[in-house]
């Protein structure tokens, strides 16, 4: 079975959406003033670590419309591995080796095969659905030592306790802090 593994930019007050320059938030681009070469070395061997990029289709969108413009060893890897985009209204994607499937099932699905690491970037309302289904095996959060105030979170509303074990952590000079987190089952 496959580890997933939700991994995420994070603000102080949790806030994941818009960490990377996206138009539609009053504070995008939150990281860049706190992004070391260290936490980008970082997230690169992340990625290649990584069998399967899975992501939502808003995700998708904004994935497939940036790395294929991008060069170097982190668009190379990104524009070539595997992904699957978890979307009912998206029927052809074009950004190379991208594959739909329409529900968790189809992550269920993915989880059962063999081979290496599921990785989640972004897609806020798929994390959402994959921590109320139980799917995520870990959870990685970089956060970063800013609050935001509004904006997408990391959890959903949904009233549901679910007890987390810290297994690890990594500071960065930048004073960024990533933990890996699983659930206590």
């Amino acid at each position: 079975m496959r580890k997933l593994i939700v991994s995420e930019f994070v603000t102080l007050d949790g806030v994941m959406e818009a960490p990377g320059g996206e138009p539609t938030h009053p504070h995008t681009g939150w990281v860049a003033d706190l992004q070391g070469d260290e936490q980008v070395d970082h997230k690169f061997q992340e990625v290649l670590e990584a069998d399967v990029l899975l992501v939502g289709r808003v995700t998708y969108e904004s994935f497939a419309g940036a790395w294929p413009t991008y060069e170097g060893p982190f668009a190379d890897r990104m524009n070539s591995m595997r992904k699957v985009v978890v979307s009912s209204t998206l029927t052809d994607p074009g950004w190379a080796n991208t594959t739909v499937v329409p529900d968790l099932d189809g992550v269920r699905q993915l989880r059962e095969e063999d081979g290496g690491p599921i990785l989640v970037n972004g897609s806020a309302q798929l994390v959402h659905a994959l921590l109320l289904a139980d799917l995520v095996d870990v959870l990685r959060l970089m956060v970063f030592p800013v609050s935001i105030g509004s904006g997408l979170r990391i959890f959903p509303d949904e009233q549901v306790k679910v007890a987390w074990e810290r297994v690890t952590s990594t500071d960065f000079p930048s004073g960024v802090r990533e933990d890996d987190y699983r659930p206590v089952r």
